[in-house]
């Protein structure tokens, strides 16, 4: 029987090649949309591929994080509902008052009073 490893080596280099491709399909895809829209509409200029891929990555680190944030979220989100099961109805709702207060949802104390 030969070693796992063995049999997978072939994963790395089409992994690799998975990835550029994706990549480049990518940078294609947000340079032939901005070509297509931005440069009509707005006047700008056109975009290069590598300008393409440059925005893209750009992008993704402005809007999608640098990862990670799957698996945090998941636990965030389980363990805060573990804690909201556990509270009694008075602690939620001193809870919400609370958070109410701190984001400035609106009255806190019942008044109806908007601030000036």
């Amino acid at each position: 029987m030969r070693p796992r490893w063995k049999k997978l080596i072939w994963i790395a280099p089409v992994g690799i090649v998975g990835i550029m491709v994706f990549i480049a399909l990518g940078g294609a895809i947000v340079m032939w949309l901005w070509n297509w829209l931005v440069p009509p509409v707005f006047g700008w200029p056109a975009l290069t591929f590598w300008q393409a891929i440059g925005l893209l990555a750009l992008c993704r680190i402005l809007f999608g994080g640098l990862g990670g944030r799957g698996s945090r979220g998941g636990h965030f989100r389980r363990r805060m509902a573990a804690r909201w099961d556990s509270m009694t109805p008075e602690e939620r709702e001193r809870f919400r008052m609370g958070m109410r207060a701190r984001c400035d949802f609106g009255p806190v104390s019942g008044d109806t009073q908007t601030p000036e």
